[in-house]
């Protein structure tokens, strides 16, 4: 396959999965919408672009961005949150009519939250049922981008992300009468969702849905308390829950490596 990617989103995720895919001599083109990170990512080897989409409008040179990639993934999250939230869907909208009439392989990074609450067992066969708006906008972009036909694209959907720098023990530490205890985590690490990014490009696996959990499930009071003691932080605090509790354990039927592909412990 062609060795040029573009990777639309060079933050937390993106920048450190273009290093690896340069390692591995892929060309790497990279967008950011802060100025200030051109010449870092410059620096790493990454052609950069200041490029930014917004509802109405795309900033920035897209157009010499999109040329000769044949491999394009949109790693763009939601942001619904603070006091500026913007309509995702409508980014992605104007984003596909850029990019609608090129024939291009598509990798959507999107998120488990498009499943919803559900007890049990959760694969790429259970019927998406998102209950926030944040899983709403990324279904419909899903099929926005799964829809248009001169795109084949793959979506990867991971489940909560954490990484060196980045843990939920971080804020939930010395916390009290949290209730959600009893729930199981579905998370995954940087690394690995890098790696299953990589085998995806590696293994031309496209026109299909992926899910990106670790095949670890302690409940969330289990967990947390875990890292808060390994850590020397405060221990969160778990009251007990009158309400619903949805033991909701993501796998992957589409990974062929789930078993023994995740590399990383989140333990």
């Amino acid at each position: 396959m062609s060795k040029t990617i573009g990777i639309l989103g060079c933050g937390w995720l993106g920048t450190p999965l273009a290093e690896n895919l340069l390692e591995r001599k892929f060309q790497v083109l990279g967008t950011t919408t802060q100025s200030n990170k051109l010449p870092l990512l410059t620096a790493k080897g990454i052609k950069a672009f200041e490029l930014y989409v917004a509802e109405d409008k795309i900033s920035g040179d897209l157009n010499t961005f999109l040329t000769n990639l044949t491999v394009l993934i949109v790693n763009i999250p939601p942001k619904l949150r603070g006091p500026n939230p913007q309509n995702f869907t409508a980014k992605m909208q104007l984003l596909l009519k850029a990019i609608g009439a090129l024939k291009l392989k598509v990798i959507f990074v999107s998120s488990t939250s498009v499943y919803g609450n559900v007890d049990g067992e959760v694969t790429e066969d259970t019927p998406p049922n998102p209950v926030t708006e944040s899983g709403k906008q990324l279904l419909k972009a899903e099929n926005l981008f799964r829809n248009t036909p001169n795109l084949d694209t793959t979506v990867v959907r991971f489940g909560g992300l954490i990484g060196p720098d980045r843990h939920p023990i971080n804020h939930l530490s010395g916390k009290r009468d949290l209730t959600n205890g009893d729930e199981i985590i579905n998370l995954i690490h940087i690394k690995d969702c890098i790696r299953m990014i990589t085998l995806i490009l590696e293994n031309n696996w496209w026109n299909i849905t992926i899910n990106g959990v670790c095949p670890y499930h302690p409940t969330k009071k289990e967990y947390y308390t875990q890292e808060a003691l390994k850590r020397g932080l405060q221990i969160p605090v778990y009251s007990q829950n009158s309400s619903k509790i949805y033991q909701k354990f993501i796998k992957s039927r589409n990974f062929p490596y789930y078993n023994e592909g995740f590399y990383t412990t989140i333990q």
